[in-house]
């Protein structure tokens, strides 16, 4: 028999283990309940615009206040999950369009329907996170503004990567990524108010705006790409969304 002093540790040791399981196990389901919350807030957004209240965010997910205040800190952390949220959705369509093994043109036209696609099922929440129409938002969280400069950083990249290979000069790739990300971002908010044409039509003419752009820069420096044939080396993005601590928070 082990003697009592080791008998008491190793049973200690076993008590810490199973602490540490329980608090990991609470800590996940406190995370998902956060998640499922979140979902909806989006689906409140939907039916309320971007006042709504939270009271709106508790009838939509069938709980109390109070329960959801024991998940988000105030109406400020909120929007901060939303903001996270709306990130998500956005890179997990923008990305692997951008990356598609596509034609130039083709290319160009998935990636803006990706952006387009995801401002018309969420109208809401992106007037909420770009014009600030939050009351309660965080001075210091600009969702849109984050997001705008990571995009604009990778596709300064991936711009700079092409002229290179087609030994231009890669200076103009990073106002050129950032012309066509804010070019983008302004259209789509227009097209949000104004919806005089269609998904396809807006997406259709920014790709040839932004083609005919590539195409004409292209040709001043005597280079011919076939816009309907894929480059033979195709460049992707690295594009992440900004690691949240708040995704444990609550």
């Amino acid at each position: 028999m082990a003697p009592v002093a080791e008998h008491v540790k190793r049973g200690k040791a076993n008590e810490a283990a199973t602490g540490d399981a329980r608090r990991d196990r609470w800590r996940k389901h406190r995370v998902a309940r956060r998640a499922e919350f979140v979902e909806a807030a989006l689906r409140a957004l939907d039916e309320h615009g971007p006042d709504l209240a939270m009271e709106n965010v508790a009838v939509a997910a069938g709980v109390t206040k109070p329960v959801l205040y024991r998940h988000f800190e105030d109406k400020a952390d909120l929007y901060v999950a939303l903001g996270q949220r709306g990130t998500e959705l956005l890179f997990s369509r923008l990305v692997p369009a951008i990356n598609s093994q596509l034609a130039p043109v083709p290319r160009i036209r998935k990636a803006l329907d990706a952006f387009f696609g995801v401002i018309e099922e969420h109208p809401n929440l992106y007037r909420l996170l770009a014009r600030g129409a939050f009351t309660e938002r965080p001075a210091n969280s600009d969702v849109v503004a984050e997001d705008k400069e990571l995009i604009a950083t990778a596709l300064t990249a991936l711009l700079g990567d092409y002229m290179r290979m087609f030994g231009m000069d890669s200076g103009a790739a990073e106002p050129w990524a950032y012309g066509i990300v804010g070019m983008v971002q302004n259209t789509g908010e227009w097209w949000l108010d104004r919806r005089s044409m269609s998904r396809d039509a807006v997406v259709e003419y920014l790709t040839q705006i932004i083609w005919a752009a590539i195409d004409g820069l292209a040709r001043q420096n005597g280079i011919t790409i076939d816009p309907d044939k894929p480059l033979e080396a195709n460049k992707v993005v690295l594009l992440h969304a900004k690691e949240e601590e708040a995704s444990d928070a609550g």
